[in-house]
């Protein structure tokens, strides 16, 4: 399990990779922030600060 982002609504604002305990998140070629599913461990961390929730858990 883990968390996804929907690059659809990410506004690029960092504050999810700013608060990822295990640094899981990078920007990708278009400045959005994607999740390493394979490195998350699934804490919530970056979807309690995401302003426009865009962040959500997958299973």
């Amino acid at each position: 399990m883990a968390y996804r982002i929907n690059k659809e609504e990410c506004i690029s604002c960092g504050a999810c990779q700013e608060v990822c305990p295990v640094s899981c998140i990078s920007e990708d070629e278009n400045g959005k922030r994607v999740i390493d599913e394979d490195v998350c461990i699934d804490c919530g961390s970056c979807a309690s600060v995401c302003p426009v929730s865009c962040i959500s858990h997958v299973e």
